[in-house]
């Protein structure tokens, strides 16, 4: 059995459901000690629980400290099987961090899964639906996993009430991920998202952050106002290359102003734009648990953030790779090995 202590690093929630997934991939039991004990509510929240759940459904394991509030688990996973698959957090809890725990070990299952999953779809603490759709999902089709999502309903926090499918094809075969050049600036563009909110906010905040991308092409400006059963909005900015997209946001708050919101996205777009990284930083916290289970790689990327450095050290202790990230001048070379 492997302990993973989740007070280390970050000791947030992503060790425990990095730990969860590659104990159902990997068939290693685990042990996971001081929940998200560097969080103002350390231990199992909904959604954390939610996650516990959905693996161990999947895999047919066995859970110990499965309750809300629990500070350690332990799961004995069986098989992880193909299926017809519905999770629901109960709250505005996270559903795309659910699905990010169940996603890298159904892949792997050898056949065809969809799964459901209802809660928070837009959530200023985890990456937004359209995040992954743009960014997470195409990244694991080149990793060999035929993965495509579809947005049910819109579910901000704090009133969640969204609702995903991701469809998986199950047959693909597993191949080394690499991207370390993103090619040429093709476009930018920028798109807010106001649910239930007055539309100015969203012009105001189009208006500041196109002034400091200089952004003068109207067309590549939006705004969209989704049916949401609560309040919302979260401004988008997408730097389109030759071999990928990467996607940006910010999400309204109270007292923030929408010239605020439009400031903080101007300056992760141009941060970005002025390196020569080809991932994100946050593709590349992601990439590395579903890079390891399958053929490795490498990527460049921004400096890594200790969400990262975390998250590769709990990767490493389950698949024996070496996670390296090197100053690459300009950017950070990781290597999956």
């Amino acid at each position: 059995m492997i302990t993973i202590d989740g007070s280390t690093g970050e000791g947030g929630g992503q060790i425990l459901r990095s730990s969860l997934t590659l104990a159902a991939a990997t068939g290693e039991a685990v042990r996971v000690t001081n929940i998200r004990a560097n969080r103002s509510r350390p231990g199992l929240l909904r959604q954390h629980l939610t996650a516990l759940n959905a693996i161990t459904e999947i895999c047919g394991g066995h859970v110990t400290g499965g309750e809300l509030g629990s500070s350690e688990i332990t799961l004995r996973p069986g098989s992880v099987r193909a299926g017809d698959y519905h999770f629901s957090v109960g709250s505005a809890g996270s559903a795309n961090l659910v699905l990010q725990t169940v996603l890298p070990a159904l892949v792997l299952a050898g056949e065809p899964s969809k799964v459901t999953v209802q809660g928070g779809t837009h959530n200023p603490a985890a990456p937004p639906f359209d995040y992954l759709q743009e960014c997470y999902f195409p990244a694991l089709r080149k990793i060999g996993h035929e993965v495509r999502g579809e947005l049910k309903s819109y579910g901000f926090y704090p009133a969640g009430g969204g609702e995903l499918t991701v469809e998986i094809d199950g047959a693909g075969t597993p191949c080394p991920f690499e991207q370390t050049d993103r090619g040429e600036e093709l476009s930018r563009s920028l798109q807010a998202i106001v649910a239930n909110l007055p539309a100015d906010i969203a012009k105001r905040e189009l208006s500041t952050a196109s002034r400091l991308i200089e952004l003068e092409d109207e067309a590549a400006m939006t705004i969209l106002a989704p049916d949401s059963i609560g309040p919302g909005n979260v401004l988008y900015g997408r730097l389109a290359y030759e071999k990928s997209t990467t996607l940006f946001s910010q999400f309204g708050e109270k007292g923030v102003s929408a010239q605020q919101v439009g400031k903080r996205l101007a300056k992760q777009m141009k941060a970005f734009s002025a390196s020569s990284a080809a991932v994100d930083h946050h593709l590349a916290d992601q990439l590395l648990l579903p890079m390891a289970l399958a053929k490795g790689g490498v990527f460049s990327t921004l400096r890594p953030s200790l969400h990262a450095t975390t998250n590769a050290e709990t990767v490493s202790k389950f698949t024996g790779r070496r996670i390296s990230f090197e100053d690459a001048n300009g950017h950070f070379i990781c290597s999956v090995l």
